[in-house]
C-alpha cells in the first residue's frame, strides 16, 4: 500500500508529460500543414494576380498620400480595396494543398473583378440608399461574381 502513492504519482506525471508531447507534436504538424498550404497558395497564379493588383494599389496609395490626407476620398477607397484584397488573400491561404490546382489565373481575375465591383458598390452606398436602382444592380453584380468564385472554391 505504501508503494501505491509513488507509483500513482509517477503515472500521473508520465501521463501529463506524454499529453504535452502529443500536443506539441500536433502543433508542429499543424504548423507544417499551414506552411505547405501557404506555399501552395503563394506559388499559384491566382495569388500572383492578386499580388500584382495589391502592389499597384499600394503604389497609387503612396502617390496620393504624398499630396493628400487620409480623409481624401480616393485614399479611403484605396484603403478599402486593399482591405478587401487582404481578406481574399487570407481565403487563398486556407485552400488545402490538394485543391491548390484551383488557384488559377482566372480565379485571380474573378477575385479582382469582384473587389472592383464591391468598391463600386461601396461608393454608391456612400451616396445613395440601398433601394436605389444603381445600388441594387451593383449588389447583383457582386453576387454574380461571388457565386462564380464559390463554384471554384466552395
Amino acid at each position: 500500500m505504501k508503494y501505491i502513492k509513488p507509483i500513482l504519482f509517477t503515472f500521473i506525471i508520465l501521463s501529463f508529460s506524454l499529453s504535452n508531447t502529443a500536443q506539441t507534436t500536433g502543433k508542429k504538424v499543424s504548423a507544417q500543414n499551414a506552411s505547405a498550404t501557404n506555399h501552395a497558395a503563394k506559388s499559384s497564379q491566382a495569388y500572383a494576380e492578386i499580388l500584382l493588383e495589391r502592389t499597384e494599389l499600394e503604389s497609387q496609395l503612396e502617390d496620393f498620400l504624398g499630396d493628400y490626407t487620409e480623409d481624401f476620398p480616393k485614399v479611403k477607397q484605396l484603403r478599402f480595396q486593399l482591405a478587401l484584397l487582404r481578406k481574399e488573400t487570407d481565403k487563398l491561404f486556407t485552400v488545402s494543398t490538394n485543391e491548390a490546382s484551383k488557384l488559377t489565373l482566372a480565379l485571380g481575375k474573378l477575385i479582382i473583378r469582384k473587389i472592383e465591383l464591391e468598391t463600386n458598390l461601396w461608393n454608391l452606398k456612400a451616396q445613395y440608399k440601398d433601394d436605389y436602382p444603381d445600388v441594387k444592380k451593383a449588389k447583383q453584380k457582386v453576387a454574380i461574381f461571388e457565386r462564380a468564385i464559390r463554384e471554384i472554391l466552395p
